[in-house]
């Protein structure tokens, strides 16, 4: 028999355990230890049923549990001073408050991203996207940046994974209730939901409610479309993360970036929050945003379309995390046509304007084509890869959005990524950095130096405790996916003695695209089973990954590693865990003693587990890719050496599977050279004293560089405050600078075309040139309608080659001196020689604006 009717009962706390809600409902619970130790306490068995929910756990509790807790005068007491703390908190001056009072920071920041991994309570995140995005606003609220979160609520999150008997991932989808969620909905003043709505084609109409998590000090709004008066496709639009290709991606993409900004404007009228002067897209499946706020300052402000683009780029921040265009969302034109141009179409924005946005009109790129990323970086003023590495990939990916320039100075900066440090250290491991490091300093970069002073006995027992919980874990974990698999309990007796809380534990966990190699270290399968069968120094592994719904070769790959792993004389020392999220994840990096990570360089754009597994101690074996590039300093793990492809005759399938060869020879190598001889290597005490070495360095020269904190104050430096002095800027008088940069902008892009120049002579290079000679350029350039102010001559010097292209290149600028002729310009500088060997020079002309952020912003040129 079905209902035909369901609503919701809340649970009613007796007054003195009330604030049970608001701790409940604002996620610093899941960082905050002592709030989950509450919540623990009220019932330690319902707590592990209900998977440290503590929402559900509440729920569950019956009218004579509460009364009796009410009761309990200790326990009262702690929901009081837990309650106390979290105002404090709330309330307290932190590292922004004291930073903006000299620079002026950002009044608010809204930050867009389609997926946000918090807490395994609220499954809106699918890997490293998302993960990033929640320890950015776990970070932010650390540090009391005012930064406001734009997501959807997935109703079926991403999948659950499971296994077929014969090793095949299987996906679920359990439907998520938001009332038996840390979720509020947003209502107006007169108590109905708040509601979002777009024009999609044929005269429907896309709406949605907004449901509000509080993570920490920061909101996190979440579009919801499953909301009465949508058909039936609009329902199940935020149905699921990822779940659908072509209109359904466009769509979602629509209500976040569009409906995303509609949000905000209702959050901010009903809670008076300012509304924000950063707009940060985490990746392109928001950049239709930048769209919704030219709308409203062509309708609202009077701007024409151009002006408006000006003023939003000033504001905008554009993240880009992918290295391969492959990762990047591409519609068709006739696409983004139907459902953004015609009735469907933002007001003041034609569809003929935002089609250029997007277009791959450059070297290399694919006619009919709208690219969401090329939309991002058009519609940002500043943009940013997430490591160093990926930072140089991205501008060699995206150079032909800049023609003329070289890929150095395509303005594409870089941030690394950093980590959560409250969410992913275990609470033992925080316990005893905060007796020697600090309090407070876990989470900032203050102190880590102290380190050294933490006796390597404290360390090698804990990090032995912490290996028997990933042991006990993955038991658990294991046992219940092979009865998944539809084994009997008579036959599951050996799951209670797989791996070994003593045994050296590698462990490898993350998405299961290709370029991530999750079979790597099956190249040679006898090896690998020496390894873990080595009677003096054995191996265990600990692996874990989801591949994509729709990736059938990311299965196979999982299905190859989980069949490996089910070999009855091995699969005591080999593990694969099924339905990878962040509950588990906090017991593989504290229980492992090294983390490898195999990915195909340079696809791994940053890669953030290692971070993880570093600040609990663990020890990095990994490609020199992503964040490790950057940070591998020959003392905090090991680096396995990248095989170059050759360029054979035997073609790309020969060299890809040589590459492959080589570099898990390089890894077998490495784990039984280095790897295992450190670890088993003891003194009478009984302690790997070179092991811990290693680790006290890892944990003193990473700590402070891993924080996600740092990123959050980098991000606010270098980008967030020049965004919002440069939106300031924009906007002042009037949006005058706006009007006055897309008339600069037009005339610039027109006259550029007819620039030239003419003639390039320098003096005082004597026969043999030395160090420190000054060298006086003279350029003649022909500016046709542009005005000497209006842009800049550089010299461009450098290192030549024998084909005179410039290396390790320097510019200096050339000083107008003279009009001549009408259009004709003399520019006169000087160049220092400062190094030995062949050099070049050449001469160029830019484009100047007080509003542009770089030289190169605009793709302007003209190259002598």
């Amino acid at each position: 028999m079905k209902a035909i009717r369901r609503f919701h009962v809340r649970t009613v706390l007796p007054e003195p355990l009330a604030p049970l809600g608001t701790l409940a409902s604002n996620l610093r619970w899941s960082w905050h230890s002592r709030t989950r130790d509450l919540f623990r306490d009220i019932d330690r068995r319902q707590w592990e049923a209900v998977s440290h929910d503590p929402v559900a756990l509440l729920a569950s509790l019956s009218a004579h549990e509460l009364d009796a807790l009410s009761r309990d005068e200790a326990f009262v007491a702690r929901v009081r001073e837990a309650a106390e703390g979290l105002q404090r908190y709330l309330e307290a001056p932190q590292w922004f408050q004291s930073w903006t009072e000299q620079a002026h920071g950002p009044a608010a920041i809204a930050y867009f991203s389609a997926e946000f991994g918090i807490t395994s309570v609220l499954p809106q995140y699918s890997g490293g996207l998302g993960i990033l995005a929640g320890d950015h606003l776990k970070s932010a609220s650390d540090l009391g940046v005012p930064i406001v979160g734009i997501g959807l609520f997935y109703k079926t999150g991403y999948f659950s994974q499971s296994l077929s008997g014969d090793g095949w991932q299987q996906e679920t989808y359990p439907v998520l209730d938001p009332d038996n969620l840390p979720l509020s909905l947003v209502r107006e003043a007169d108590g109905t939901p708040a509601l979002v709505s777009l024009r999609l084609p044929e005269g429907r109409v896309l709406r949605a409610h907004i449901w509000k998590a509080q993570v920490g000090r920061v909101p996190l709004l979440l579009l919801d479309s499953d909301v009465d008066g949508n058909d039936d496709a609009a329902r199940d639009l935020t149905n699921r993360l990822y779940g659908g290709g072509g209109d359904h991606r466009l769509q979602q993409e629509m209500l976040l970036g569009i409906g995303g900004v509609r949000a905000l404007r209702i959050w901010s009228r009903l809670t008076d929050a300012p509304e924000p002067e950063v707009y940060h897209c985490n990746e392109g499946h928001a950049g239709l945003l930048g769209l919704e706020r030219i709308s409203e300052l062509v309708t609202q402000r009077g701007l024409t379309f151009d002006e408006a683009l000006e003023a939003v780029r000033a504001g905008t921040v554009f993240t880009t995390h992918t290295p391969v265009p492959a990762g990047i969302d591409r519609f068709g034109v006739d696409q983004v046509r139907r459902f953004l141009g015609g009735d469907c179409g933002l007001p003041g924005v034609p569809v003929e304007s935002v089609l250029p946005l997007g277009a791959e009109d450059y070297d290399g790129g694919a006619a009919g084509v709208f690219n969401m990323a090329v939309m991002g970086l058009r519609l940002a003023q500043r943009a940013n890869g997430v490591s160093q590495l990926h930072g140089k990939v991205s501008r060699g990916m995206f150079d032909g959005l800049w023609p003329g320039f070289d890929d150095d100075e395509v303005p594409i900066t870089s941030i690394t990524n950093g980590v959560h440090a409250p969410t992913w250290m275990d609470p033992r491991v925080v316990e005893l950095a905060q007796r020697y490091v600090g309090g407070e300093n876990v989470r900032h970069a203050d102190g880590w130096d102290h380190v050294a002073s933490i006796p390597s006995e404290e360390i090698w027992h804990l990090k032995r405790q912490l290996r028997a919980q990933l042991v006990e874990d993955v038991r658990g974990r294991v046992h219940d996916a092979w009865v998944a698999r539809g084994a009997s309990e008579a036959e599951l007796g050996w799951t209670q003695e797989i791996l070994d809380p003593d045994v050296l534990t590698i462990g490898f966990a993350r998405r299961v695209p290709t370029y991530k190699r999750l079979t790597l270290m099956l190249r040679d399968p006898a090896r690998l089973r020496r390894l873990l069968l080595d009677p003096d120094r054995p191996v265990q592994l600990v692996i874990a990954g989801k591949a994509h719904p729709a990736d059938d070769t990311g299965k196979k790959l999982i299905q190859q590693m989980v069949q490996f792993a089910d070999d009855p004389k091995i699969r005591h020392r080999i593990v694969f865990l099924p339905n990878y999220d962040i509950a588990m994840a906090q017991q593989l990096y504290p229980g492992c003693d090294v983390w490898l990570n195999n990915p195909l360089r340079p696809f791994e754009a940053c890669g953030t587990s290692g971070m993880k597994a570093a600040l609990n101690g663990g020890l990095n074996l990994s490609i020199l890719d992503g964040w490790w590039d950057e940070w591998f300093d020959g003392q905090n793990g090991w680096a396995i050496p990248t095989a170059d492809q050759s360029s054979s005759a035997a073609g790309a399938v020969m060299d890809e599977d040589r590459r492959d060869d080589l570099e898990s020879a390089a890894l077998y190598d490495l784990i039984e050279s280095h790897v295992r001889a450190l670890f088993y290597d003891r003194d009478a005490e009984g302690l790997p004293q070179r092991w811990m070495s290693m680790v006290s360095h890892t944990l003193g020269t990473l700590g402070p560089k891993v924080l996600a904190t740092r990123m959050v104050r980098d991000y606010v430096t270098q980008l967030y405050a020049p965004a919002a002095l440069a939106s300031r800027a924009r906007s002042a008088d009037s949006y005058a600078q706006a009007r006055e940069l897309a008339s600069y902008e037009h005339s610039a892009r027109s006259a550029f075309g007819e620039i030239r120049v003419d003639h390039v002579d320098s003096e005082g290079v004597r026969d043999t040139p030395q160090v420190g000679d000054r060298i006086r350029v003279k350029a003649d350039v022909w500016l046709g309608s542009l005005s000497a102010d209006a842009v800049q001559v550089q010299v461009v010097y450098g290192r030549a080659s024998e084909s005179d292209e410039l290396s390790e290149v320097q510019s200096a600028p050339l000083t107008h001196v003279e009009a001549y002729d009408g259009s004709r310009h003399r520019f006169e500088g000087e160049v220092v020689l400062s190094r030995t060997g062949a050099f070049g020079y050449t001469v160029r002309v830019l484009p100047r604006h007080e509003g542009l952020a770089s030289a190169a912003e605009l793709g302007l040129v003209v190259n002598a």
